[in-house]
């Protein structure tokens, strides 16, 4: 016994399992319903500890820590929980501070639960949140809208986080009559305005998704304008509906349906709550919050999880983990227990698919009546919703009427968007104007019914945010100040700007791209025929030329069937001739390449074998060259120097490139985070002055007159090079971007433009006015008349041709070099044998040469001892005399004898 008390005493308790006490903490915002259940369920874990095998042993001690939404503090309540060596961190439910305490609960590996809903809920190491999961309810809330066959509705929205859950509804708008119109509430505690124009666009079919802290402030209000009528249903998606009270809408007709996660008839909802009726702080169990409910039961799934855990290893917690940058190294072993669990408490069954997210729960379908909420179905994942009562249909209305509205729209002087109308006579109002802009708002206004003023943004200057006093200019500053009520021109929607104004759809898609010079033609070669092959396949053709030259020569004299008897007079000679001389095979191979063949024709096998196939080669050969000789002669070749902005950096031609020195295209740069955009813009920033001019016209210009590559928006280098033909984009875009109407923040009037839009995209009317001022108006359309024409091929010039010329001259004057040097040989040859002038010999030459009619020619024997040469077998020419040992006699006739 001595011995158990000592080794209890000086080892770890961590060799027994976990110490007799576990810490869990809590991070609210306030001593709420949310927190009170964490301590309520953490009491459980330890009454009931001792009679229930699926409960840890050790004592469960809850810390709540009460935090504001300051992210530095709540880390330091949660460094001061990981050093008290906490097995698990609950809360908060503020999403930035949230996800704080996530980074560091997966750094520590301490297990991190939530019970929040979560727009972008991922799956982190250490985190678990018993919330539905988003996607899965957005499809609840798709099917409940197809159930009711709604055609038309109205999602009224909170923030644009709820609008994530709502994705589904968005993409039940099509082009077949299914109408989605998104209004965002604006910041309370007045929602009057937004809910009146609910009601005046005639829209019966609402889906409202806020908070439950303001749900009935917004029910209240929506009352008080006439929304909450039998003429309207509503969808609510908030899991807390039953939470608030619906007396004062239970009469008024109103088509009231919502979901809940927590069934109040449930029977363990209903023990849970009788076990602690006195300490909830609410009248029953239909009052108590999802959030709470959830808190609850993750805790029970904590327990369940460490009862596991505790069985399955030897582990214990660990302290100062803040500190020591350390983890707990069994922190994830228990959170992949959490996950594997499957039980049942409060908010129905509790389970986790395999990515972790509580996808497979039940909700309950409630519809206000006469009597209060009622439960008229359930959905859960295999079934789907089980019973919906159909709902009536309503015929759509119009949309909301901005008709005896007056406009003031700021405009900038910039082609096409906004111009200086061209007319003989002044022009006053908005008659001095015209352009892509101008004529966008005349057609939203005869569909809106509103009327306009334009008003000129003299300093062109759209808006730019200072980022060291925060102040905007231009158009940007004039629209918040309600100075005016809307702006249009080449107005980039960034992010920046949209934090300051809102805008409409996009009315025009773009991005920034090059605006460069074309490529110029490279121009004709006085060698062009050689250009349909590589100059290494004419170093092999000549190769092969000379090899297989050189094999006639050798197979020639090989082969027996090429040696043959020179006259077929005498049967038996004594010598044999061959025709494969060297320079025959020569010229027979050349004359296969040049089609016109030769006066030798191969005899035996051996070398028909080699001349056939010679002569296939050849084929393809000159087939090929002929084939391509047309593309290359005809086809003008251009010279690209650059393809994309990659060609730019370093390049080996001289190409200076820049963008504007302020705006969107700039500010896309600097932002950046791609590598030859950051290079590309490094040098831009360090040549400021050289390359990037102030207006996107001077940059233009210099394009036009240097070697300058252009960043500018596509839209505006569309224009331009219809107008300009030396100039053309080269490559696609860099990024992708739109053009809006600006409008002050949280306008009421951006649904309805935006609506406006999207009906001018559908029938068209916005790429009519598209063509209109890009291709025919103000000059457009000036390159297509010069690029286009008949498709008759272009006629040769001598530049195309000349080197044809260029060898056959050079050709005929090294043969006419070649047959004088062969003449003059010959006659000093002669004039030696025959021991006469070689002058004299020239001058008969030459005399012959001159007597053009004559087609024979004497041989000529100068002395008596030619004779002698002749019995020796040659002529005073050097002619063979046959070897036969005798000359032929022969007869001769004069014309009398015959």
């Amino acid at each position: 016994m001595l011995i158990e008390l000592i080794l209890m005493v000086f080892l770890p308790s961590g060799i027994f399992g976990f110490g007799k006490t576990v810490i869990v903490g809590g991070l609210f915002e306030e001593d709420d319903l949310t927190a009170t259940a964490f301590r309520l369920s953490s009491r459980v874990l330890n009454d009931e500890r001792h009679g229930n095998p699926e409960l840890p042993n050790q004592f469960v001690e809850a810390q709540i820590i009460t935090v504001n939404n300051d992210p530095y503090d709540v880390s330091q309540s949660v460094c001061a929980l990981a050093n008290t060596g906490v097995a698990a961190i609950f809360g908060p439910s503020n999403k930035v501070t949230a996800r704080h305490v996530q980074n560091m609960c997966d750094t520590m590996e301490i297990p991190h639960i939530e019970a929040r809903w979560d727009s972008r809920q991922i799956r982190g190491n250490g985190l678990l949140n018993m919330y539905p999961y988003s996607y899965t309810l957005s499809k609840i809330y798709l099917q409940l809208a197809e159930d009711f066959e709604w055609k038309t509705f109205t999602i009224l929205y909170e923030s644009t986080e709820n609008l994530i859950r709502m994705h589904d509804l968005l993409k039940r708008w099509d082009r077949r009559g299914y109408t989605v119109t998104v209004r965002q509430l604006p910041e309370g505690p007045n929602y009057r305005q937004v809910l009146r124009e609910v009601k005046m666009s005639g829209d019966p079919n609402i889906v409202l998704d806020c908070s439950i802290d303001i749900l009935s402030e917004v029910l209240k209000q929506a009352q008080q304008v006439g929304l909450i009528s039998d003429k309207h249903s509503f969808i609510i998606a908030s899991l807390d509906l039953s939470t608030i009270n619906l007396e004062p809408y239970q009469h008024g007709g109103t088509n009231l349906t919502g979901l809940r996660l927590i069934d109040p008839d449930d029977p363990v909802v209903i023990d849970t709550f009788e076990k602690h009726a006195s300490e909830w702080g609410v009248e029953g169990p239909s009052q108590l919050t999802t959030e709470a409910a959830l808190i609850y039961d993750s805790v029970q799934v904590f327990g369940r999880a460490l009862k596991q855990l505790d069985d399955a290893i030897v582990a214990d917690t660990k302290t100062s983990l803040c500190q020591n940058v350390d983890s707990w190294e069994h922190g994830s072993s228990l959170m992949n227990i959490m996950r594997s669990i499957e039980s049942t408490g409060m908010t129905g069954l509790i389970k986790f698919d395999s990515s972790g997210y509580r996808s497979n729960f039940k909700l309950d379908l409630v519809r206000l009546d006469l009597d209060g909420l009622h439960k008229i179905g359930t959905w859960n994942k295999t079934q789907g919703i089980s019973y919906i009562p159909k709902q009536p249909l309503f015929d759509p209305t119009a949309e909301l009427s901005l008709r005896n509205k007056t406009f003031l729209v700021l405009i900038a002087i910039t082609p096409p968007y906004g111009m200086l109308k061209e007319s003989a006579r002044e022009e006053i109002g908005n008659e001095r104007f015209e352009g892509f802009g101008i004529d966008i708002i005349h057609e939203l206004a005869k569909i809106l019914g509103f009327k306009y003023i334009f008003e000129v943004q003299t300093d062109n200057v759209y808006g730019s945010k200072n980022s060291q006093t925060g102040e905007w200019n231009g158009m940007i500053k004039k629209i918040m100040e309600d100075k005016a009520d809307l702006a249009i021109t080449d107005l980039t929607i960034t992010a920046d700007r949209q934090e300051a104004v809102d805008f409409t759809m996009p009315f025009m898609n773009l991005g920034i791209s090059i605006l460069f010079r074309k490529p110029t033609p490279m121009g004709s070669s006085l060698f062009s025929f050689l250009m349909p092959f590589s100059n290494e396949v004419w170093m092999y053709l000549l190769g092969t030329y000379l090899v297989v030259s050189l094999l006639f020569f050798v197979a020639g004299r090989l082969c027996p069937a090429e040696w043959n008897n020179p006259y077929p007079c005498i049967e038996e000679p004594e010598e044999l001739e061959n025709q494969f001389s060297l320079k025959n095979a020569f010229w027979f191979t050349i004359g296969a390449i040049m089609q016109q063949g030769s006066e030798i024709a191969p005899i035996g096998m051996s070398t028909r074998m080699m001349a056939g196939s010679w002569w296939f080669f050849t084929l393809i050969i000159v087939s090929s060259y002929t084939a391509n000789l047309a593309v290359f002669l005809v086809v003008e070749s251009k010279q690209t120097l650059i393809k994309n902005a990659g060609d730019l950096l370093n390049n080996s031609h001289g190409i200076k490139y820049g963008a504007k020195v302020s705006g969107s295209t700039t500010d896309f740069f600097k932002a950046t985070t791609d590598p030859i955009y950051s290079a590309l813009n490094d040098y831009m920033q360090k040549n400021k002055k050289e390359v990037m001019p102030g207006t996107n016209d001077a940059g233009v210009q210099k394009v036009m007159h240097e070697k300058y590559a252009f960043f500018m928006e596509s839209s505006t280098i569309l224009y331009e090079a219809e107008r300009k033909c030396n100039i053309t984009q080269i490559n696609g875009l860099l990024d992708a971007k739109g053009y809006g109407i600006a409008m002050k923040k949280n306008s009421p009037y951006r649904n309805s433009l935006s609506t406006g839009i999207l009906k001018l995209q559908e029938t068209g009317v916005l790429k009519e006015l598209e063509n209109k001022w890009w291709k025919q108006k103000r000059g457009g359309g000036a390159c297509e008349e010069k690029s286009g024409g008949t498709s008759d091929a272009k006629p040769l010039g001598v530049a195309n041709v000349g080197g044809v010329f260029l060898v056959l001259a050079v050709g005929v004057a090294l043969s006419c070099i070649y047959t004088a040097c062969e003449l003059l040989w010959a006659v000093g040859c002669t004039s030696i044998k025959e021991n006469v002038s070689f002058v004299d010999e020239i001058k008969e030459e030459l005399k012959f040469v001159v007597k053009c009619s004559a087609t024979t020619k004497p041989v000529r024997r100068r002395k008596a001892s030619s004779h002698s040469n002749q019995s020796n077998g040659e002529d005073s020419n050097g002619a063979s005399t046959p070897p036969y040992g005798f000359v032929p006699t022969v007869i001769t006739t004069s014309p009398e004898e015959k």
